[in-house]
């Protein structure tokens, strides 16, 4: 039972050097967000419509901002990307 024990420990402080990361991951990726809102406004505002890259782009991020939140509450066990694909922006 000790065995057990001891795997359980060592699993939960190999999540929480992945949650440590992925947390730093989360907030750069936040950044990212930030201006590709602003760049996607400026567009916008010059065009008169969004820039579809931009759009695709923002939804697979907005994705992958779900999986690092899912990941880093426990609601999930797959740790997010680079460790699994990149999500869609369809």
């Amino acid at each position: 039972m000790a065995e057990n024990t001891e795997t359980g420990k060592r699993k939960i402080w190999v999540r929480g050097f992945f949650m440590l990361l992925m947390a730093l991951v989360y907030q750069v990726t936040g950044t990212v967000m930030f201006i590709v809102t602003i760049i996607q406004f400026v567009l916008a505002l010059l065009s008169d419509e969004p820039n579809d890259r931009l759009v695709s782009f923002g939804r697979s991020l907005g994705k992958y901002l779900q999986q690092l939140a899912h990941f880093l509450t426990f609601a999930s066990e797959q740790v997010p990307f680079p460790f699994s694909e990149w999500p869609s922006g369809d």
